[in-house]
C-alpha cells in the first residue's frame, strides 16, 4: 500500500508527459521523467492497470511499443489543469494592481530567461 501511494505522483507526472507531450516509447518517457527504464516499466504498468495509459505496437517495428494516454487519462489531466488554473485565477484576482504589475514584470523576465535555454 505504501509503495503504491509513493508511485501516484510519479504516475501522474508520467501521464502528464503523455497527455501534454504526446505518445512516447518507454525509453523516451523514462528519460523525460529522469528515471531508469525498470522504474518506468512499473509506473506504466500502474497507469495501464488504472486505465490511464496503454501500450501500442509501432506499425513499422512491432518490437517497439509506444505508450499513449487513454481518453480517461486525458480527461483526468485536463480536469486537474482546469482546477489549478481556476485556483490560481481566484488568488490572482485578490492581488492589488501594484502586485499584478510586479508579477507581470517577473513573468517577462522569466520568459526571457527561458528563451535562452538550449
Amino acid at each position: 500500500q505504501d509503495t503504491v501511494m509513493k508511485e501516484v505522483p510519479a504516475r501522474l507526472s508520467a501521464l502528464s508527459v503523455l497527455v501534454f507531450g504526446g505518445a512516447k516509447t518507454l525509453g523516451q518517457l523514462a528519460a523525460a521523467e529522469q528515471v531508469k527504464p525498470p522504474t518506468m516499466t512499473r509506473i506504466v504498468a500502474g497507469l495501464e492497470k488504472s486505465g490511464l495509459a496503454k501500450r501500442v505496437a509501432d506499425p513499422q517495428d512491432a518490437r517497439k511499443m509506444h505508450i499513449h494516454a487513454t481518453p480517461k487519462g486525458v480527461r483526468l489531466m485536463h480536469r486537474g489543469r482546469e482546477a489549478r488554473i481556476m485556483y490560481l485565477a481566484r488568488h490572482l484576482a485578490l492581488l492589488a494592481d501594484v502586485e499584478l504589475t510586479s508579477l507581470s514584470n517577473a513573468v517577462e523576465i522569466l520568459e526571457r530567461v527561458i528563451r535562452t535555454w538550449d
